[in-house]
């Protein structure tokens, strides 16, 4: 083969693996997007995954819960899987999933507001987290990293026990972003810098 039909060659296969590794990517990051297990058995967290990947967490963790938080899609169009054209409602495929589906609108309150701002979502978070029938949940966003982070948060200290700097360094690590994660930006402050876990006993609450 001459030096020219090498080189044309190996560009081509170059090329072909970029592609492969473009469509393996899409794929796993279509069906798996950042799925986490924050409580083995409990509370696992993803961004939105396909109509497949869904229905695989569902068989996998035993999830009876499905909380989506993009407060700008109350009930998103989910595609059928990566290569898929086709799309179903996401309250559509839980309910042929069998498991409860929950939308959940993160807000922001003033600075201003008296006593401090505390978001109205927290409550409703709260009161969902309390029932035992919810778990075993899987809360996501859009990508899965900053509303459903700062969720996360709370999670782990209202019903973990975590310390706020402890909920604040596992947010930042989980990808909130290294710029984003300040007390500059208010869903950071308003949800987890200056949250307070509800008292009980003197310990941490958390559902039967």
């Amino acid at each position: 083969m001459s030096r020219r039909g090498q080189i044309v060659l190996v560009g081509a296969l170059v090329v072909g693996a970029g592609v492969a590794f473009y469509f393996f990517y899409r794929a796993v990051n279509e069906h798996e997007k950042r799925l986490r297990i924050v409580e083995p058995g409990r509370y696992y967290r993803c961004g939105q995954l396909t109509a497949a990947g869904f229905t695989d967490a569902v068989g996998v963790y035993g999830i009876r819960t499905i909380v989506n938080v993009q407060d700008d899609f109350p009930d998103p169009d989910l595609q059928l899987g990566p290569f898929s054209s086709g799309t179903i409602k996401e309250s559509r495929l839980c309910e042929q999933l069998g498991v409860r589906y929950v939308w959940l609108e993160p807000d922001l309150q003033p600075r201003s507001t008296p006593g401090g701002p505390r978001p109205v979502v927290l409550d409703q978070f709260l009161e969902l987290m309390d029932d035992p029938a919810t778990y075993p949940v899987l809360l996501h966003c859009k990508a899965g990293l900053h509303r459903t982070g700062v969720l996360t948060a709370v999670y782990r200290m209202e019903y973990q026990g975590w310390s706020r700097e402890s909920a604040f360094r596992e947010m930042k690590a989980n990808g909130f972003g290294e710029f984003a994660c300040t007390s500059a930006n208010d869903y950071v402050t308003q949800y987890v810098l200056t949250y307070r876990p509800r008292v009980g006993s003197g310990l941490p609450r958390r559902p039967n």
